[in-house]
């Protein structure tokens, strides 16, 4: 597929320790960032919550708290993250919902704002649901 860009878009994924961005932490990231000439790029990274990752959340993502033990922390990688998407539009599926709002309250967290109004968000959840009404 030959994509014509006018910005970089950068499809990610997280998996968690739970649902609530501001009681849970990132445990696992994933990027591919499209550049406007084709390029691609990859950043992954699994991430030390801080905090005990709960068993049905282990047994969705299969990642457990001794996984994690000597990783980094989200703080560690903040800013590593950061420029990997800045200046892209994000992509991915539900992000619009859960990656998103999640990704953005760890940056909070690290005292990195992001602009939301310049990003453009490709959410195939989101196009689904409005074509497919139900």
């Amino acid at each position: 597929m030959n994509l014509q860009l006018s910005r970089p878009l950068a499809f990610f994924d997280l998996e968690t320790t739970g649902l609530s961005k501001t009681n849970d932490r990132i445990v696992e990231i994933a990027m591919t960032r499209i550049n406007t000439d084709g390029n691609r790029e990859d950043f992954y990274s699994r991430v030390n919550p801080g905090i005990e990752i709960p068993k049905a959340a282990s047994d969705i993502h299969g990642i457990l708290n001794s996984d994690l033990e000597n990783e980094p922390d989200f703080k560690s990688i903040a800013n590593e993250v950061f420029e990997f998407i800045k200046g892209c539009d994000l992509g991915g599926f539900n992000i619009h919902r859960f990656d998103v709002p999640f990704l953005f309250e760890e940056f909070g967290r690290c005292g990195i704002m992001l602009n939301t109004r310049s990003i453009n968000i490709i959410d195939p959840f989101v196009i689904i649901r409005k074509m497919e009404k139900r």
